[in-house]
C-alpha cells in the first residue's frame, strides 16, 4: 500500500509500505496511561523500493553487483527482491537462500571490495506476516569509501538464516546475540549459544511479542520490582 500524501510519509520519500498499524504509546494500550498517548493510532511504515536510475554510486554499485551474480549463473532479480533507498543510503533485501553468495561477492569483486561487516542485528515487525524477522548487515568498502546495508526477512516460524561467519568472521558474535535477542537461527554458525542472556534464559527478549516483566533487583536496603509491577493508576 502507497500513499504519497499521508502524514506519516517521510519527508523526502515520495512513496511507502504501510505493514500495520501501531496503537497506543509503545504498543502498550492497558499501562493505565495519563499521557494521552494511550489512544495514539499511528500506521507503521516503511520506504517502498526505488527503480533505477538510483544515482551516483548506488548505480555503480548495483551494475557490479548485478555483473557478479549473472557471471555466476544467479540473475539479479532471484537473489535480490527489492531495492530501497532513503536518507542517501541503500538497502538490498536478499532472499535468504543467496545470501552467501551475494556477500562473497560483496567482498570478493575488485569492484565491490566491502572488506568489512560491522556487524548483524535483528528486528521484529509482528505484523508483516510472512516476513515478521529481519536480519540487518551493513557493510563497508574501505577501497572505495561505500558503506552498503542488506537486509534478510523470514517467517516467525522459519526463522533461519545462513550464517555468514565463514565469509566475514567478525559477524561470530553478532549472530549469536542477534539469536539471543531475536531467535534467527544462524545456519552453519561454528558455535550459536546465548551470549547476553544466561544459558537457561526463557525466550528471546527484544521481539515485540516478549512479555513485559522482568526479576526483582536488589541494591544496599533497596528493591525495584519487576517492571509490570513497578507502578498502577489504580
Amino acid at each position: 500500500m502507497t500513499d504519497a500524501h499521508h502524514p506519516a510519509v517521510p519527508q523526502g520519500v515520495e512513496e511507502l509500505d504501510i505493514i500495520g498499524v501501531r496503537h497506543g504509546a509503545f504498543g502498550a494500550a492497558d499501562g493505565g496511561d495519563t499521557s494521552g498517548f494511550g489512544g495514539l493510532v499511528d500506521p507503521i511504515v516503511m520506504p517502498a523500493p526505488a527503480t533505477r536510475p538510483f544515482g551516483g554510486w548506488f548505480d555503480e554499485v548495483s551494475d557490479e553487483l548485478e555483473l557478479a551474480l549473472q557471471a555466476g549463473g544467479l540473475p539479479a532479480t532471484e537473489a535480490i527482491e527489492k531495492v530501497v533507498i532513503y536518507k542517501d543510503e541503500i538497502t538490498y533485501h536478499v532472499r535468504r537462500e543467496h545470501l552467501l553468495a551475494f556477500v562473497t561477492m560483496l567482498r570478493d569483486e575488485p569492484g565491490l571490495r566491502f572488506e568489512m561487516c560491522l556487524g548483524v542485528s535483528g528486528v521484529h515487525y509482528p505484523g508483516e506476516t510472512g516476513r515478521e524477522l529481519h536480519a540487518v548487515y551493513h557493510f563497508l568498502s574501505i577501497t572505495h569509501n561505500r558503506r552498503v546495508r542488506v537486509e534478510v526477512s523470514v517467517a516467525d516460524g522459519d526463522a533461519v538464516i545462513p550464517s555468514i561467519v565463514a565469509v566475514y568472521p567478525t559477524c561470530d558474535w553478532h549472530e549469536r546475540e542477534t539469536w539471543d535477542f531475536f531467535g534467527i537461527v544462524f545456519d552453519g554458525h561454528p558455535a550459536l549459544t546465548r551470549i547476553m542472556m544466561p544459558d537457561d534464559w526463557p525466550g528471546h527478549p527484544q521481539r515485540k511479542d516478549y512479555p513485559l516483566g522482568g526479576i526483582p533487583v536488589e541494591f544496599k536496603g533497596g528493591t525495584i520490582p519487576p517492571a509490570d509491577q513497578r507502578r498502577s493508576y489504580n
